[in-house]
């Protein structure tokens, strides 16, 4: 029998996106800190795209100005919400991995695609010259695998994701940029 919550992450592993993490805003720091709460409490082993996708769009403001209109956020976070419920119940017990993105082991109690969403969101504001990287930097790097979780809960909400990454990246202060991820 498996216990109710999760393993307590070991936050001194290497190599890890920490809450702490210096290339991480306030901001961002609080919604992986939320993340991280939802996961413990959804009794899930790590925490995976969506519930970052979640806690963007509770905590960051900007991050819900991407979204083009009210009722397809609260359409979305209908969909989130039922994660417990419903269809997520199907991801308990798996591991998150598309092999799409950069192969990043789990880290610090995040699924492979997690942690590498982290990376690049950190990455993408690197490239920009602007430290540290904002919700909408990770919304773009969830935005970028196919296979992810939170990209699985968009379509179900009627969001593509393509279309919200270019959304992203048409920003005025996105200017041009290749950040290699």
């Amino acid at each position: 029998m498996q216990p109710r919550f999760p393993r307590r992450p070991d936050t001194h592993q290497a190599g890890g996106p920490l809450d702490d993490d210096a290339r991480l805003g306030a901001e961002l720091a609080a919604v992986i800190a939320a993340a991280r709460r939802r996961a413990i409490r959804d009794a899930d082993r790590q925490v995976d795209t969506a519930h970052l996708l979640h806690s963007l769009l509770e905590h960051d403001p900007e991050v819900r100005s991407v979204f083009d209109d009210g009722p397809r956020i609260a359409r979305l976070l209908g969909y989130l919400v039922q994660r417990s419920i419903g269809y997520g119940l199907l991801w308990q017990g798996s591991v998150e991995d598309s092999g799409s993105v950069p192969v990043v082991r789990e880290a610090d109690g995040f699924s492979p695609l997690a942690a590498g969403a982290l990376e690049y969101a950190c990455a993408r504001a690197a490239s920009r010259g602007d430290e540290p990287a904002r919700g909408v930097d990770l919304l773009a790097a969830i935005c970028v695998d196919k296979d992810a979780r939170a990209v699985e809960v968009l379509d179900r909400a009627g969001v593509d994701a393509r279309e919200l990454y270019a959304r992203i990246e048409s920003r005025p202060e996105n200017y041009a940029h290749d950040c290699g991820c």
